[in-house]
């Protein structure tokens, strides 16, 4: 059993945390939402505290979600002014690589240990302990804390130092905005061709175009439900982080760029809460004026 901290009970991070316990580990949580804190505590154990440094006080390891770069500054900032010397801080945020290697600096200062260590999977991923996760950061600090981030994923896999972790995140959103596009697109296509879409998927989902995004999205972007999943409003966050690394290191992104502003169409729309495959609301929006 570890001492442990989480902070941030996101969609995302309650479930995570609520893994851990499950785990027999002695977890504390924050929550910048008492309330929420309060009710994992009645869920799952545990204590609650009322700021990230007291949560952070007696860990072994702590680990955060929270929402962007400057929530990461700001909760990760005064989790390291009482966290001990040889503890770790692992960071599930979607967040820059710039903000990672800067967290690791001001760890490393402290002889704490951190790592980046965005998660794929989404909501359902987090609720059944299946993320998959990408981490950066020092291969020791990895080494002590792989077997514990194992505990509600499928993969952990280093990807090498600081800021690593988020890169790699990078390229799985940038990848998943062109499928989820091109998803929406050919659902839109057999539809205004009177085709059974149901159909149509079941068959080509048999070949070349399968995805995880045909096999989990399409029945539901038919269903023109988006009530659930990933929202648009974190993947425009997402996505403008990938844009403003491609910035730096020279990339060119334009599909991302393109599906980035079909986002905002989405946004536009109200649909800022829907799910990322809403993507076929603004193709269908013309139709259905």
């Amino acid at each position: 059993m570890a001492k442990l901290a989480f902070l941030g009970l996101g969609v995302m991070g309650y479930p995570m945390a609520g893994h851990l316990a499950r785990a027999g580990h002695d977890v504390t949580v924050y929550n910048r939402t008492g309330a929420k804190a309060e009710k994992w505590c009645a869920q799952y154990g545990g204590r609650s505290a009322a700021k990230p440094e007291d949560a952070a006080a007696n860990a072994e390891v702590v680990l955060m979600c929270v929402g962007n770069d400057d929530d990461v500054r700001q909760v990760a900032g005064r989790a390291l002014t009482t966290m001990k010397a040889g503890t770790i801080l692992v960071d599930h945020t979607t967040a820059s690589a710039e903000v990672a290697r800067e967290t690791h600096a001001a760890a490393k200062s402290r002889a704490i240990g951190f790592l980046d260590a965005p998660v794929s999977g989404g909501q359902a991923g987090a609720e059944n302990g299946k993320l998959t996760i990408m981490v950066g950061g020092d291969a020791d600090v990895y080494a002590r804390a792989e077997s514990l981030l194992a505990t509600y994923a499928r993969a952990v896999t280093h990807m090498g130092p600081a800021g690593n972790g988020q890169l790699t995140k990078m390229v799985n959103q940038i990848t998943i905005a062109g499928l989820v596009q091109g998803l929406a697109e050919g659902v839109d296509f057999a539809l205004r061709s009177g085709l059974d879409a149901e159909r149509v998927i079941d068959v080509i989902s048999k070949g070349a175009a399968q995805s995880w995004q045909m096999e989990n999205r399409a029945k539901t972007m038919i269903a023109d439900k988006y009530d659930f999943g990933f929202a648009v409003d974190w993947m425009r966050k997402d996505l403008g982080i990938c844009l403003a690394e491609a910035r730096r290191n020279g990339a060119t992104l334009p599909v991302t760029s393109l599906v980035d502003q079909f986002y905002g169409q989405v946004q536009a729309m109200g649909g800022g809460r829907w799910d990322t495959s809403s993507l076929l609301r603004a193709l269908q929006a013309p139709r259905k004026r």
